[in-house]
């Protein structure tokens, strides 16, 4: 079958690689539509702790059965599926108390083995979701950015209560701040790049500059009180580290953004019990593609309408040109035409 293939970093093409059988648990999807992540970047520019090479990328999925295994009797051919690309072992302690999203041995489809940029993908059957009806499958391809917005606002528990601040608006940023509307609640976003603030204040956000007086601006917004919950989506060390000055006392904290490994983030000490602070991690996502899902179908997200769709098998000429300037497109979107 066809696939997009990595072979070293920077050295893409298309080429042909043996086409799975699926196993008695697995199911095997034609690849209709793949989103084209931070994370796909990383592994192409060669950054990526993770990816073994030669590699097939692409984690943000959809398409339709072709086939199922022996003992799958939850699926059919002909079933039109979003593809939850995070694959835990079952085993360890975090699989066991229900969080998969943090095991210990995470499988990530298209990072540590094939993913989506490819004409046809073999997934455990228990990573499918049914796309609605009325759902095009390169919209429903965005379920796995969403889910991951819904996360950490299932984190953060918000509420129509809630002033929510978000630092960064890049794509993660930007669903995070949709789930967040969705949810009722007043959001302010912060980015310092003014093109990515225009896009989020027409979603519904204030919109804030981040800069040396980001402080002073959200105490002026919140009656000096800090906003209720900070959602960090920047992976910024400074940015991190400006959180607890920009959060009300008795608020919450959540960090999305990734720092690279090895690299500490520090907190004033006195904070945690003088604001009685709740900081937390968020990763992927948790059971959150139905609302995902749902949220798409309802057209109550915007996201979708900001991407940029391209031809799978031109993928080696928008690598080329991503890496040389990463924002050259809000977010792309493989069709597997």
């Amino acid at each position: 079958m066809k696939a997009v293939i990595i072979d070293v970093p920077k050295k893409m093409r298309v080429g042909e690689i043996p086409r799975p059988d699926p196993t008695e648990h697995e199911v095997s999807v034609k690849i209709a539509a793949a989103g084209v992540c931070a994370g796909d970047l990383h592994i192409y520019n060669g950054k990526s702790p993770y990816a073994i090479y030669p590699c097939v990328g692409g984690h943000e999925m959809a398409g339709t059965i072709d086939q199922v295994g022996s003992s799958v009797n939850s699926f059919k051919v002909g079933q039109r599926v979003a593809i939850d690309p995070f694959v835990g072992c079952g085993k360890c302690y975090p699989c066991r108390i229900g969080k998969y999203n943090c095991c210990a041995n995470l499988h990530i489809l298209g990072v540590h083995s094939q993913g989506g940029f490819a004409e046809y993908l073999c997934v455990p059957a228990n990573k499918l979701y049914l796309v609605p009806d009325d759902l095009p499958l390169h919209v429903a391809a965005f379920a796995e950015p969403i889910a991951i917005g819904i996360q950490a606002c299932n984190r953060a528990e918000v509420t129509s209560a809630d002033t929510v601040l978000i630092m960064g608006c890049g794509p993660i940023g930007m669903v995070t701040i949709e789930v967040a509307i969705n949810r009722g609640a007043r959001v302010i976003a912060a980015d310092i790049n003014e093109q990515r603030l225009r896009i989020a204040a027409q979603m519904g956000a204030e919109v804030l500059i981040s800069d040396n007086n980001i402080v002073r601006k959200i105490h002026e917004l919140t009656n000096n009180e800090g906003a209720a919950v900070v959602i960090e989506a920047t992976g910024v060390k400074q940015v991190m580290e400006q959180m607890v000055e920009l959060v009300a006392a008795g608020g919450r904290i959540v960090i999305v953004g990734l720092v690279p490994a090895g690299v500490g983030v520090t907190f004033p000490g006195l904070d945690f019990t003088r604001k009685e602070l709740t900081i937390l991690g968020s990763r992927t996502n948790r059971n959150c593609f139905p609302e995902a899902l749902e949220l798409l179908n309802s057209k109550k997200i915007v996201f979708p309408t900001l991407a940029k769709s391209f031809s799978l098998w031109d993928s080696p000429g928008l690598f080329n040109r991503l890496a040389e300037n990463p924002g050259l497109y809000h977010k792309a979107v493989l069709l597997n035409d």
